[in-house]
Parts: C-alpha cells; structure tokens; sequence
C-alpha cells in the first residue's frame, strides 16, 4: 500500500521539487526546421469536446422550453391564470430532460458521432420526462390544467428537435474530425516499446479524440528508435518544452514505466511548466489501482499527474467576468483616464500611452499599454534597468502616476483585447531583472507563471509583493504566490482579489 501511495503522488512530488533547485531551464530550446513546419501544422485553435457539449446542453434546454412556450401561446393563448403552470412545466420539464439525458450519457462525446445507436436513450429520457410530469400534475391535481393537445405536440416536436440537431451536429463533428478542429493534440513523452504498446492501443480505440503529433525522448536512437509505430521522434524533452509552446498541445502522455521513477520524475520537472495535460500511460503497467484511481482514453487507463489550469467553461466564465468588470472599470475610471493624458502631455513631450513588450500566457509576446511615467528619450522597454525612488527617468507626473498605480490603468483596454485578464499573475517585462539576473533565471520555474493568461493585479501584489524587485528573494516569493493563484482559481477568488486591490494600492511603500 505505501509502494502505490508513493507512485500516485508524482504530481505533488515534481511540483514540491521546484523548491529545491533542479527546475526546468528558462531558455527555449531551438527546433530543427522540419519540426518547425510540423509545429506550425499545429497552431490552429481547436474545439474543445467538453465545449461542444457544454453548448448542446445549454440549446437542448432552451429549444425544448422555446418549443413548448411557442405551442402554449400558439394553441392554448396566454391566459396569465394559466401562464404559471404552463411556465413551470415547460422550465421543469426541459431542465428535467437535460438531467436525464446526462446520466444516460447522451451528451459524450460518443453519443454525438452516433446519433442513432444513441437516439433510444434520448427518447427514453424524453418519455421519461413526460412520464414524471404527469405524476407531479396528478400528485398536485393540476392535471386537468394541461391540454392534452399541447402536450402530445410538445412531445412530438421536441423529438423531431432532438433528432435533428443531434444529426446536425454529428455532421458537423466529422467534419471537424477531418479537418482537424475538434481533437486532442497529444505528444508521447518517452520511445521504445513502451510508447509503441500505448499508441498501438489508443489506435485501436477509434472514437477517442486523440491526435498524435510526434514523440519526444531523452535517449539516443540505439534505446529509442527514430520511428515508433508510424510516428516520428521529433526530439529530446527540452525541445519538446519549445515544441508544445509553438504548438497548440492539449495532452503529454508520459509512455514510461512507473519503476522507472527517476526518469518520470526529470522529465515532470521540466513539463509541469507547460499549460497542457500530462498523463502518465498505465496501459502496460504491472502494477494495478481501482478503475476510480485512473483516467481514460477510450479504454487506455492514465493515471492524471496535472492538469490545465482554468480551462473549458471556466474560461468562458473568466472571459465573461473579464469583459463585464473591464468595461465598467474603463467608464468609471474614464475622467482619471482624460485627466492623466492631459497632464502628461502638459508635463512633458511624447506620447500620452507607452508600449511595452511582457510575456502573456504560454510564453507569447504582448504588447501592455500604460500611461507614460518616464522621459521620452529616457524610457525603458525591455526594463533591464529597474525603476528605483528618486529615479531621475521619471516625470514628476509619472511619480503620482506610478505610486498611485494609475499608469496600469490602460491596461484595462488589453483586459477587452483579450492579452490580459483582469486578476492573474502580473505580466513583467522580457527583459526584467533581479539582483542576479534574468526573472527566468533567477527562478526557473518562473515560467509556469505563464500557464494562465497574466492579470491587471493578483494574488502576489495584494499580499505585499509589489513594485521593486532588487533582490533574488522577492521575485522568488512573487512566483510563489502567483503559483498559488494558479493552482488555487476560482471566480471566488477573482472576487477577492478584485475587491482588496484598492484597499493594497493605499500602501505605496514600494511602488516608485
């Protein structure tokens, strides 16, 4: 039992081994241009499965309530006596539906490339619906409210409406399956047979959404042939880190075997950076777990390591907040805003908004727009130099406007852009430094920062971690507490951190 209990906790292992100094390297690694072209191939977005069926839950539900209101009003007419009764029925019955057809499993992903193996159950959930309304009606003596005519043709079109957009969708889903839009891009960590057993078993599984895209290993061509099944090794594990940054990768399936503890726990090291899935393939393992213990592809069980943070319906829900709190900030901020510009072009030359280059989720560069604080010919892009009290680069504008943290408010305009969001990680600057160095050299694991997009504040500034970073230690803590946030989100928290940021700008002890 302890031998199983230390294997399944390789996830919290490689994450505490950042706090012990053997990280990941901050630098990219360069890919051989072969591999460049097929990392390019990759780079289109995909649907996500959970998305489409996400989606399809939420239109079932209002086509069947539109269905039901529009024969109400059509056949029965709108009697406010009436309206009630009908209203809960329609809202009960077509949220009851949706439930039910989600513990029969209609809304897998399965079920929609096979609509009609699937439709008996749809029908079955639909009958049932109908079934326990009669019940509720006849337990509540409101039956005899009801039309009996409305109630067939509600039954009727909402099958006809079921059938059809599950045909209509099924369509759609093949041909996002051949053109490559609706899939899981995934990369095999480690070759040999290993590898070559796991891909000859997701391939036998021809409704899961799994794309290979390569495979990626440490050990030369005698140990790990340069072809595996059909799929080529592209490269070794810090090319792959480079690989799934240009790509657009879901999934990393480590193919090693779980006694080989020292080589899975080197390459977690390096991987748990990434914004992707990593699963470790417990497909020709010896050693077994209850089936609860295990994911699945198709039929492959992995055991989850690490997930994507903040993905799916989180990030529409994230999205969403972002865009609602942005806009009303950029109205209610809007007179400081004209202020600000005008006081800065009264107080020196150049423009009002300066640019500066961060880095953004997964490495990508933006460009963060703030109100100009320094001297035109004096301005610092790359900020290799850091913004110290008393700086003589800065305007005697830019020291109210920094110290009061109005210079960060254009950024509220990268928030509706969609480069930031409105909480998360601080986006520093590509050239930023501490004492020793670069921010990714000083903390190697500072780049895992970048596995959500970066925020106008967050959890590190409104705990004390804000403004000067002259020493190792505070970026170090910095990154601590931005990897909290990360692995910690929740609309919630989002909340929290939204609400206490005023109440953190009023100390200005660090910000210059």
């Amino acid at each position: 039992m302890n031998e199983i209990d230390h294997r399944l906790q390789l996830s919290s292992q490689a994450i505490r081994d950042y706090q012990t100094g053997e990280r990941p390297s901050a630098q990219e690694s360069q890919l051989d241009p072969l591999v460049e072209r097929i990392a390019a191939e990759y780079q289109g977005d995909t649907v996500s499965p959970a998305m489409v069926s996400g989606l399809l839950r939420i239109g079932e539900f209002l086509g069947l309530a539109a269905i039901g209101a529009a024969i109400m009003i059509s056949y029965v007419g709108f009697d406010p006596d009436l309206a009630l009764i009908y209203s809960a029925a329609i809202f009960g019955g077509s949220l009851l539906f949706v439930v039910l057809n989600e513990t029969g499993g209609g809304y897998a992903v399965r079920a929609l490339r096979k609509p009609m193996k699937w439709f008996p159950r749809v029908i079955i959930a639909w009958a049932t619906t109908f079934a326990l309304l009669a019940v509720t009606g006849f337990m509540l003596k409101i039956s005899y409210e009801f039309s009996r005519v409305w109630s067939a043709s509600w039954f009727l079109s909402g099958l006809l409406f079921l059938l059809s957009t599950r045909l209509l969708l099924s369509l759609r889903i093949r041909r996002w399956a051949r053109d490559g839009t609706m899939e899981r891009r995934a990369v095999i960590v480690g070759g040999g047979k290993p590898a070559e057993k796991l891909i000859r078993a997701l391939e036998k599984n021809h409704d899961n959404d799994i794309r290979i895209c390569g495979i990626f290993d440490d050990r030369d061509d005698l140990r790990s042939p340069p072809v595996v099944a059909g799929y080529p090794k592209l490269g070794n594990i810090s090319e792959l880190v480079t690989f799934t940054r240009r790509a657009h990768i879901d999934m990393l399936i480590v193919s090693l075997p779980l006694d080989a503890e020292d080589r899975v726990l080197a390459m977690l090291k390096k991987l748990w950076v990434l914004p992707v899935d990593i699963r470790l393939s417990a497909h020709s393992n010896k050693l077994r777990f209850r089936s609860r213990a295990y994911s699945f592809i198709g039929s492959v069980p992995m055991l989850d390591v690490l997930d994507r943070p903040i993905r799916d319906w989180d990030s529409v829900a994230k999205r969403a907040f972002d865009i609602v709190f942005s806009s009303f900030a950029i109205v209610a901020f809007s007179p400081i805003m004209l202020a600000t510009a005008i006081a800065i072009k009264l107080d020196s030359k150049g423009p009002v908004i300066f640019k500066q280059k961060r880095h953004g989720f997964n490495n990508e560069v933006i460009e963060v727009f703030k109100f100009r604080s320094m001297y035109t010919d004096q301005c610092d892009p790359t900020a290799r130099a850091l913004v110290t009290k008393g700086d003589p680069r800065v305007t005697r504008v830019g020291r109210i406007i920094r110290k009061t943290s109005i210079d960060e408010l254009p950024q509220f305009f990268n928030v509706l852009r969609g480069e930031l969001s409105l909480v998360g990680p601080r986006p520093h600057a590509m050239g930023a430094q501490a004492a020793n160095g670069l921010y990714g050299e000083v903390v190697d694991g500072y780049f895992a920062r970048h596995r959500v997009k970066p925020g106008v504040t967050g959890w590190a500034q409104i705990n004390g971690w804000r403004g000067e970073t002259d020493t190792d230690d505070k970026i170090r803590h910095r990154t601590d507490f931005d990897l909290y946030y990360i692995e910690n989100w929740s609309i919630w928290l989002d909340l929290k951190i939204l609400f206490l940021t005023p109440f953190r700008l009023l100390s200005t002890e660090n910000a210059y």
